[in-house]
């Protein structure tokens, strides 16, 4: 296989930008991923690649749910600062205001437009990531009319 090939073959799927979180007790993670996918709509179902070495893995393990905020497209500079370890004080994770969602307690930043949380059904931990099967549990939009942050506009790459 040609291995230029691959990758740039590869990095032509498009990706939107989420910041996922988990919480138990007072251990909170998250991180910004970009591997997630609907898988299904009665249930609602989507999958998701979270990577086994991240603070966020084990946190999902154990709990079998998280939290999604999507981000809008103006919205990098907040992916950003969840590449890093995260930081959680009160209910500001990274510097970021939350609020706790209602169905997981995982937080949920205030300033995204749009969130859902879900609850892990099956996982398959093939490869350096985990790819959740989940069920959304609940859900929130703040502005419809905006457009979610795409991986290919960042100028970014993760993955090929």
């Amino acid at each position: 296989m040609d291995a230029e090939a691959k990758k740039h073959a590869l990095r032509m799927i498009n990706y939107g930008l989420y910041i996922v979180t988990a919480m138990e007790h007072n251990e909170v993670a998250a991180g910004t991923i970009n591997w997630m996918s609907q898988a299904s709509f009665t249930p609602p179902l989507l999958m998701v690649g979270v990577k086994n070495d991240s603070r966020l893995h084990p946190l999902i393990q154990r709990t079998s749910q998280f939290a999604v905020s999507i981000l809008e497209e103006s919205q990098k500079s907040i992916a950003a600062d969840f590449f890093k370890p995260t930081t959680f004080d009160g209910l500001l994770l990274s510097g970021h205001a939350t609020d706790l969602g209602p169905a997981t307690g995982a937080p949920i930043l205030k300033e995204t437009p749009a969130w859902f949380e879900a609850a892990v059904k099956e996982s398959v931990n093939m490869g350096d990531h985990t790819v959740y099967v989940a069920e959304v549990i609940d859900a929130g939009v703040r502005d419809k009319s905006a457009k979610p942050l795409v991986m290919r506009e960042t100028g970014w790459f993760y993955g090929g």
